[in-house]
């Protein structure tokens, strides 16, 4: 019975992270100091964003508050030479992302972007990356990946930025769970070969 039952935990398990794998989201705090140049700002702010890889729809969400000066863009830039460090062109559409609030010292943003669509994004940054829709995609997404993509916020009294942050993938909570089966699986294994006292 225990044998029957481990090959099927661990084929529950790999069905698991087949779905588990159609997004990946990545996360970040804004601050003043994070921007390049840094900066005293007081401002404060999270982003995520989250890709589906099986649909290429981008879900962007920010929240933010205390700028020094009214918002006047905010878009991801990509790719930096190295990770979590220096300035990038602007990967998204500019000024800013669809819709995102103009004017205000603080606010929320959600939005969905089809990667698929050209107005996704920067002409320059597609230029630079292929010339296509799904070129830039996976510009985008390796930038992500790497470490290399920051998110800002543009203000009247901090033109070049005034908040920003590296966005870090983060595990989903299915790979948290598939983790978890998966030490029980090597524990359980461990105990059955463990030899039996005499």
């Amino acid at each position: 019975m225990r044998r029957s039952l481990i090959p099927s935990l661990a084929a529950a398990a790999a069905l698991s992270l087949a779905g588990a794998a159609q997004a990946t989201t990545y996360f970040t705090t804004l601050s003043g100091p994070a921007e390049s140049p840094p900066n005293a700002s007081p401002g404060t702010g999270t982003a995520v964003v989250t890709i589906n890889d099986v649909t290429n729809i981008m879900d962007v969400e920010v929240t933010f508050s205390g700028l020094l000066g009214t918002t006047t863009a905010s878009h991801i830039h990509c790719c930096t030479a190295v990770p979590g460090a220096g300035i990038a062109g602007v990967a998204t559409e500019v000024p800013f992302f669809d819709s995102f609030p103009i004017g205000v010292t603080s606010g929320t943003y959600s939005h969905l972007f089809d990667l698929l669509d050209l107005a996704a994004y920067n002409p320059a940054f597609v230029t630079a990356n292929g010339g296509t829709a799904a070129s830039a995609e996976a510009a985008l997404v390796n930038g992500l990946n790497a470490g290399k993509a920051y998110l800002n916020i543009h203000t009247s009294v901090v033109g070049a930025g005034e908040i920003r942050g590296f966005l870090t993938a983060v595990p989903e909570p299915g790979s948290w769970a598939l983790m978890l089966i998966g030490f029980g699986l090597l524990g359980a294994e461990m105990r059955r070969r463990r030899p039996q006292p005499a």
